[in-house]
């Protein structure tokens, strides 16, 4: 299984400085690819092979600097505890994912607002088959969009990330949790709506699954950011 991860899409994406993409390992007892972190610069890509039965998350950093010595620095978005190589630590959210789940025994994937957003992300199929072997995009700015109370702002009033409803707010009926811990008793909300219109392949909120898991059997990916 490979995977492709880059800089640059076909949907009419903003153009990006030099940015780090990350990868999270979520405990299946393989290593971090790529130790968990790496620098793409615009218009770049890596290729990235990953074992069977892997499973994680590709996420993206923004506004990063970095010691080039120490190798310690801290980024806007996505940061994971100022180190440059992620290992199998997760990013500060919100953070936009490209989640994987690979020969179970097909491959599952998604786009996820679930912890926020902080930039554009797509997932293309490279080959494959299944009727849900489909390409999943999150291409609009929302941050743009970005409901007031949800909003990340820079000093200067700039919107670098979007929230999601539960982290703004860490009620049950946005975390989906205690009694609104199931499909029955937590539905989509108004903040989730506004993630669904801009991004509706993309996971909105935690049992958003009907429209947001896809599958494929036999494929390479291609992860952009964008």
């Amino acid at each position: 299984m490979e995977m492709a991860a880059g800089w640059g899409c076909s949907y009419g994406c903003i153009e990006l400085g030099s940015e780090l993409i990350s990868v999270r390992l979520p405990g299946s007892g393989h290593p971090a690819l790529l130790n968990g972190g790496f620098r793409l610069a615009p218009n770049d890509s890596a290729h990235i092979p990953a074992p069977p039965g892997w499973s994680g998350r590709f996420w993206a950093r923004r506004g990063c600097i970095f010691d080039p010595v120490t190798g310690r620095g801290a980024c806007a978005t996505g940061d994971c505890g100022g180190s440059l190589e992620c290992g199998g630590a997760g990013g500060a959210p919100p953070v936009t994912l490209a989640e994987f789940t690979l020969d179970a025994p097909v491959d599952f994937y998604d786009v996820s607002l679930v912890d926020g957003y902080n930039l554009p992300v797509s997932v293309v199929p490279l080959g494959g088959s299944g009727d849900m072997c489909r390409p999943v995009t999150c291409v609009s700015d929302l941050n743009r969009s970005c409901p007031g109370p949800l909003r990340v702002t820079r000093a200067d009033g700039a919107v670098v990330a979007c929230m999601s409803a539960c982290m703004a707010f860490d009620r049950p009926e946005f975390c989906c949790t205690d009694q609104h811990g199931s499909p029955a008793t937590c539905g989509p909300t108004e903040y989730s709506r506004v993630f669904k219109r801009a991004c509706p392949s993309a996971y909105s909120y935690a049992y958003d699954d009907a429209t947001s898991t896809f599958t494929c059997k036999g494929a390479d990916y291609l992860i952009s950011f964008c």
